[in-house]
Formats: C-alpha cells, sequence, structure tokens
C-alpha cells in the first residue's frame, strides 16, 4: 500500500511538472499540426483499380483422359506463373500496352517505370479456390483501369500460352529423342545383323551352342541306329532270297515250274535206284554206279537251269514274284541306306565344325547377349518415346479443344470515381498525436532537467539540510491570476488546433481542397 501511495505521488508530481511547463506543449503544436495538416491536404489523390479472375481447372476432361494422355497439375502450374509472372519482360509488355512508355524519354526512364510497375501491381490469389484479384493504384482513374486490365490479359494470355509453349517443347523434345533413338536403334540393328551374318555358323536359330552341339549327337545316334536296322533288314532280305535260289538249285523242280532235259532219266534212275536198294545193299557195284550217274545227272540239270536263267533273265513263275518282291524291298532299303550314311557324314561333319568352335563359343555368346540387350533397351525405350507421343498429342489436342483451364472474369477492372487514398483522416490524426505528443514530451523532459518543488519533503529528500520550516508566497493573488491567464492561452491555443484538425476532416469528409473550403 505505502508503495502504490509513493507511485501516485511521483505521478502526482510528473503531471504538475509538465502542467507547470504547458507553454511547450504549445509550441509543439503550432509547429507541428498546422504544417502537418498542411502537408496532408496538399497529397493528390490516387485511385485503384481492381479485377477479379477465377482459374477453372476442373474439366470434364481430365477423368476422360486419365491413363491417355499426359496430364499436369495445372493448379500449381498456376501457382507458379503467378509467383513469376513480374518479370521485366511482362512488366514492361504492360506498360507498352497501357502507354505509360509515352511518358518516359529515355531508356532509364523507362527502367525506373518497370521498376515501379513492377512493385506498384498486385497479384495475389485470394482463396484456394484459385480466385486472384489484381489491382493497381495511380493518379489518374484511367490508367490505373487500363493497367490493371492489360495485366489481367496478359496473365490470361500468358496462361494459355505457357501451357501450349510448354506442350510443343515437350513435343519437340519427344520428336528430337524418337529421332536420336530411332538413329541408334537402326544401327543396334545393323551391329545385330552384321554380328549374326558373320557368327551365322556357331550362333543358333533357337537355343545355344550347346544344345545345338547336342542335338547334332542325338541326330547322329539317331541316324546310326537306322543304319544298322537298314543293314539289318537287308541282310534277312538277302538270306530269303539266297534260300529261295537254293532251293531251286536243290532240283525241286515241281515247285519252280522249269523242265530240263536230265529230268526223265533222273527219275527213271532214282526208281532204279530204289529198286537196286531193295535187292542189295549200299556196296553193291550197281547201287553205287547208279548213284554216281545220278549225282552226275543232277549236276548237269542245275548247270542248265542257270545256264538257262542266265540267259532267258527269268526265274521259275513262284520264284520270279518272291525274288521281285524282294529285289524292290531291297533296293528301297540300300537307297534309304545310302540316304543315311550320306545324312551320318554331313552330321558328323557338322559336330567336328561345331567342336572345332567350342573355344570361341563363350566370347561369341557374350557378345550376341550384350547386342541383344543393347537391342533390347534401345527398342523399349523408342516404343515408350512412341506412346509419349501419343500420350502429348492426345493432350495437346485436349487443350487446343479450350476446355483444359477457362478463365472466368468475375470482377472486370473499373473506372474508379473515387479516389482510394491518401487516408487523410488517419493522417491527421497522426499528425495531431504526434504535435501534442512531442509537447508533452518535451514538457516532461525540461521539468526533470529544471524541476519545480511542490512539496517540503521533496526539498529535505534532495538536499542534506535540515527543514526548519514554510514560508508562503507574498504575493499569492498575482500567481494565482498569471496561472488562470496561462490556462486561458492553453486552452485557446488548444481549442484553435483542434478547430483546425475538425475543419481539415469535414473538408476531407466532404472531398474538397483547401482553397474550396476556405473560398
Amino acid at each position: 500500500m505505502q508503495e502504490l501511495q509513493s507511485l501516485f505521488i511521483l505521478g502526482s508530481d510528473y503531471l504538475k511538472g509538465i502542467w507547470i511547463k504547458k507553454r511547450y506543449v504549445i509550441i509543439c503544436s503550432w509547429l507541428i499540426c498546422p504544417a502537418g495538416f498542411l502537408y496532408v491536404a496538399n497529397q493528390p489523390d490516387y485511385y485503384s483499380s481492381a479485377a477479379t479472375v477465377h482459374v477453372d481447372t476442373r474439366s470434364m476432361l481430365q477423368p476422360l483422359l486419365r491413363g491417355l494422355a499426359i496430364q499436369t497439375n495445372k493448379e500449381q502450374e498456376i501457382r507458379l506463373m503467378a509467383r513469376t509472372f513480374f518479370t521485366p519482360e511482362n512488366v514492361a509488355k504492360i506498360a507498352r500496352n497501357a502507354d505509360l512508355d509515352l511518358t518516359t524519354n529515355t531508356d532509364a526512364q523507362f527502367d525506373s517505370l518497370v521498376n515501379r510497375l513492377k512493385n506498384q501491381i498486385d497479384l495475389k490469389s485470394t482463396s484456394r479456390d484459385n480466385i486472384y484479384r489484381v489491382s493497381y493504384t495511380h493518379k489518374n482513374p484511367v490508367v490505373a483501369q487500363r493497367v490493371v486490365q492489360e495485366t489481367l490479359n496478359l496473365f490470361v494470355e500468358g496462361a494459355l500460352g505457357d501451357n501450349r509453349r510448354n506442350t510443343d517443347t515437350a513435343e519437340r523434345f519427344i520428336d528430337n529423342e524418337i529421332a536420336e533413338y530411332e538413329s541408334r536403334l537402326m544401327e543396334s540393328e545393323q551391329r545385330l545383323a552384321d554380328f549374326k551374318r558373320n557368327y551365322a555358323d556357331i550362333l543358333p536359330v533357337q537355343g545355344s551352342f550347346y544344345s545345338r552341339l547336342e542335338n547334332q549327337k542325338s541326330q547322329l545316334a539317331s541316324v546310326e541306329l537306322g543304319i544298322k536296322q537298314t543293314q539289318k533288314k537287308l541282310e534277312a532280305f538277302a538270306k530269303q532270297l539266297a534260300n529261295a535260289k537254293s532251293q531251286l538249285s536243290s532240283g525241286n523242280t515241281e515247285n519252280s515250274g522249269l523242265e530240263t532235259r536230265y529230268d526223265s532219266r533222273i527219275r527213271s534212275l532214282e526208281q532204279k535206284l530204289d529198286e537196286l536198294s531193295l535187292r542189295f545193299t549200299e556196296q553193291h557195284p550197281d547201287v553205287i554206279e547208279t548213284k554216281a550217274l545220278l549225282e552226275t545227272l543232277e549236276t548237269r540239270r542245275s548247270e542248265e537251269i542257270e545256264a538257262l536263267i542266265a540267259s532267258s533273265g527269268e526265274e521259275p513263275v513262284q520264284l520270279n514274284e518272291l525274288s521281285r518282291d524282294l529285289s524292290l524291298e531291297m533296293s528301297r532299303l540300300e537307297s534309304q541306306l545310302a540316304s543315311q550314311i550320306v545324312q551320318r557324314d554331313d552330321i558328323a561333319s557338322s559336330i567336328l565344325e561345331l567342336q572345332s568352335k567350342i573355344d570361341l563359343v563363350p566370347q561369341i555368346e557374350a557378345e550376341s547377349t550384350a547386342l541383344n540387350r543393347d537391342y533390347g533397351i534401345l527398342k523399349q525405350k523408342y516404343n515408350a518415346l512412341l506412346t509419349r507421343k501419343e500420350s502429348a498429342e492426345l493432350a495437346k489436342r485436349a487443350e487446343l479443344s479450350g476446355e483444359d483451364i477457362q478463365f472466368k472474369i468475375l470482377q472486370p477492372p473499373h473506372l474508379p470515381g473515387k479516389p482510394a487514398g491518401p487516408k487523410r483522416i488517419l493522417q491527421y490524426v497522426l499528425v495531431l498525436i504526434v504535435g501534442f505528443s512531442s509537447g508533452l514530451g518535451l514538457a516532461f523532459l525540461i521539468s526533470q532537467l529544471s524541476p519545480v518543488l511542490f512539496r517540503a519533503s521533496q526539498l529535505k529528500s534532495i538536499t542534506d539540510y535540515p527543514l526548519l520550516g514554510v514560508v508562503g508566497h507574498l504575493e499569492i493573488d498575482k500567481v494565482r491570476k498569471r496561472n488562470r491567464f496561462r490556462i486561458v492561452i492553453f486552452a485557446i491555443s488548444t481549442g484553435i488546433i483542434l478547430m483546425m484538425f475538425a475543419a481539415v476532416i469535414a473538408i476531407d469528409v466532404t472531398n474538397k481542397t483547401i482553397l474550396q473550403g476556405l473560398f
């Protein structure tokens, strides 16, 4: 409580000191307020024009083209373009289209104008719905409207033009890449073809070199087995034909169908031999003589049959049919055997040739694998680029249809009828506050530099001398009269300042100039 009372007393002393030095408040207020009011009142008016545009990126084509065409984030593109819109080229174009370049005479002045425009034109997004607001302030309302209109036009044209330029750039890039990959693909195809042509005897059509060698060996084993089977068949048929001829040569003429001049004598000798065998033994001279004669006749009969067959080229009827069938089959088998032998020799030579090149196979197959891999990669990239080109062309056609991005002008640039500034009322208030605040501050500072004592306790606190008593002023009435006069002067001064403040406020509210307000 004691501290609060001390603070209250200290604050009261400060206020009394400022009140005693109130002449400095009058001086500062009259030095600052009239000059400030005059400066604010003579500031030129400026006009502000604005436009609002909505960028609609939600097209019905997007869900239809999803997965078919290249789609970019249009909202991000518009935001990026808005942030990078005020390039020197764009601002210079706005200045020329708005005829602001006519106010400059040199390049330096035009560059300065471009820099001012870059800082004065305001383009910002007002919400998350892709709504953008363009505003500009100028002392001429027509110029303000024209600058906003040209900025809006350039913003719309730039967004559409950038999309199309980006599409054209991407299309040219893809075309260049396709041409390059096509050239590289043709070179790879030529290298692969030359490689296959040079090593056509080693590289198989399917599989690997070793599988080809194994196939050749399997074919060789199969052909050799076929040769053995054919030879066995030929041996069997030859044996059958030999048996048939031996049967014929043994004297069996009944089945052969061939008659000779010895047949009747042989039959009579056989009958005679049978009769002698019944009567005599084998050692009987007649029996021995008959057998010798019979053997001689049979030998001659065989020789006659062979001579007859050799001279006529025919065999007996039954033997002729069998021999013909066997001969035909044997001829076919002999032809087949010859073909198989040729095939065996060819396969064997191929195997020998492959085995002679087996040391080159790993290097050649590695090179072939590398060539095929390079060709496969190039072909995959080439096909991917062709697909991208089709997608880019489809996206370009979608953009040219005008349905990709739509600009809707929500508020066109208007011609301002009333000035947008300066905010004179606020400035008048600030001038009044600054004028009186500076006076109060100066009065407080001087009261601290040359303080005035209001109580006896103040003197006791600042000196070491004892306080013996307090003496009153002898001319207290004159002092009070002088103080009342000073209060009247302070009130009149403050009233005049406040009347001046009210006057300039009234003039600004009624939108009149100082001269119009005075006269």
